[in-house]
């Protein structure tokens, strides 16, 4: 077995042909059967097969580009279930790019965050509130809803509104740390839904409990996205740019600055590095994440109100970056999916399967043991085989390897640019 690694990790070419091969034929299977959970997973999983390969990043980039754009959305539209398998790709994606919002504060910082969902909530609101007639209330001159034109602006308005209120929930958190974060966190997100669930009175804002329904769906040229396989390349676009901005921040001078003071705040400190500036932009580059992604979802659910936004979604999302891996791209993105298509896709069609049989006499389950009833067991439990096995998450987080030579001749090279600037 391990020569067989060996010479599939020091051939390309089999790597390729492999890949081809396993895409085709869970390709095929999806498009060809109704609905077949396991080759969805495992054309999913193509994705995952290409991480490991040992191809150029350039390479793995075009190739996940091709499967995203292409290949998935074709596999999936052979049959009946088209829409269901886009609502779990769609879902997934919406879920990746929070939780990369959150590794940046948890993975990269050190920042434990419970009440990240807040943010979440921050950006639905801001869209749902001017794409319905709720402004109205507050706004004199009949001038909402806004057409769906305006959901491409408010994908900014609504990163730079959760931003803002990132940097308000560092500001007095500043000195808090471990534990002591955790909650002043967790209890800035339930503030949030509390005020999002009684800002009715005295002027109606948010519609209370009631929450906001017969939100705007975007539209583009005329085009009205409704359907989950649209808004699926609307989240892929946005997941793209969140994924290459995480890339880019996480080895640059801002990146590792967050990486300095998640090690030792003391000593990042006395190495000249700014931690109010490092943390706040830490909680406003991560909520900023969130907050599109909260754009997005009142738009695709049409329907937002403050149960959508409770204690149990930030657990989830650290749960991912925790499953995933802290600190780790590649293990967020792992961890986030598995999560998602868990909770989505597997727990419910498990309990589905399991219905039939109880239905058909073979077996007796009692409602109660339902696995879709028990998530967050099983949750727990992945969490501690996680902790057991893989203590540092599915895909551990990798630094940069920078070879001897390559770091002498750039410290070469600044030497003779500051002799020449004197």
């Amino acid at each position: 077995m391990g020569k067989i690694k060996s010479a599939l990790l020091n051939n390309k070419i089999a790597q390729a042909g492999l890949l081809a091969v396993f895409v085709l034929v869970t390709a095929a299977a999806v498009y060809l059967m109704d609905k077949s959970v396991v080759a969805f997973l495992l054309l999913l999983g193509s994705l995952l097969l290409l991480y490991y390969t040992t191809f150029s990043n350039t390479v793995k980039w075009i190739v996940a580009g091709v499967l995203l754009i292409a290949v998935i959305p074709f596999a999936t539209s052979g049959g009946p279930s088209y829409d269901a398998y886009m609502e779990v790709a769609t879902q997934c994606g919406i879920y990746i790019a929070m939780a990369l919002g959150l590794n940046i504060v948890v993975g990269f910082a050190g920042l434990l965050d419970m009440g990240f969902v807040a943010f979440f909530a921050v950006g639905a609101y801001t869209y749902g509130i001017f794409a319905t007639g709720q402004a109205n209330n507050f706004i004199s001159g009949e001038l909402f809803p806004l057409s769906g034109g305006t959901f491409w602006i408010f994908i900014l308005i609504g990163g730079f509104m959760a931003g803002l209120f990132g940097i308000l929930l560092g500001l007095p958190v500043l000195r808090v740390k471990g534990d002591y974060l955790a909650i002043v966190t967790l209890g800035f997100g339930e503030i949030i839904r509390i005020i999002f669930n009684n800002l009715e009175k005295p002027v109606n804002i948010t519609n209370g409990a009631m929450g906001l329904s017969s939100i705007q769906p975007p539209n583009l040229f005329g085009f009205q996205f409704t359907f989950p396989h649209q808004f699926y390349f609307i989240v892929l676009a946005i997941l793209g740019i969140v994924i290459f901005a995480v890339r880019r921040l996480e080895h640059s001078r801002l990146g590792r600055s967050w990486k300095a003071v998640r090690e030792n705040e003391i000593a990042a400190q006395s190495m000249g590095i700014p931690l109010i500036r490092t943390k706040l932009t830490a909680f406003a580059i991560g909520a900023s994440f969130s907050g599109m992604m909260g754009v997005v979802f009142a738009a695709k659910q049409t329907f937002i109100d403050p149960t959508s936004f409770t204690l149990v979604e930030s657990t989830t999302i650290l749960v991912m970056v925790v499953l995933g891996g802290m600190g780790s791209v590649p293990g967020v993105i792992l961890g986030a999916s598995l999560v998602t298509i868990l909770h989505l896709q597997v727990l419910t069609e498990f309990t589905n399967w399991l219905n039939q049989l109880s239905m058909q006499g073979v077996i007796n389950v009692p409602t109660a043991l339902s696995p879709a009833k028990m998530q967050r067991l099983i949750f727990g439990l992945i969490l501690i085989l996680v902790a057991i096995f893989r203590p540092n998450g599915l895909i551990s987080a990798k630094n940069r390897k920078v070879s001897l030579d390559r770091a002498h001749e750039q410290h070469s090279a600044s030497s003779n640019a500051a002799s020449l600037n004197k």
